[in-house]
């Protein structure tokens, strides 16, 4: 008797493209940022603060941010997506994540 392993976590077994930004994903991927983030500001950070208003981070700080969610989340992050405001806030950076997984996943797909 062979077992097989089933379809890949993205490819579920009827044939559909699961959507890799539902709800679980982006509270993972807010969890993440908030850990990363409190250990390089030194102390916790909550989802809406303004990393930039509140000293939290510096712009040069926002480039290793920038290297860090395209390594941890395999997203490509260029062009106008290297704006201040998607990196102001945790959320803002987990929408960005989410917005250009869906974007990959669609590539993908064609």
């Amino acid at each position: 008797m062979t077992i097989s392993p089933g379809p890949p976590p993205d490819k579920p077994a009827d044939g559909t493209r699961a959507d890799r930004t539902s709800a679980d994903d982006k509270a993972e991927v807010q969890c993440e940022l908030l850990g990363f983030l409190a250990a390089r500001a030194g102390g916790p950070v909550s989802a809406d603060l303004d990393l930039f208003a509140s000293g939290a981070i510096s712009s040069v700080f926002a480039m290793e941010l920038v290297v860090h969610l395209e390594q941890a989340y395999g997203v490509v992050i260029g062009g106008s997506d290297l704006r201040r405001d998607n990196f102001r806030t945790v959320e803002a950076m987990t929408a960005l994540v989410a917005r250009l997984r869906t974007v990959t996943v669609a590539d993908n797909d064609s």
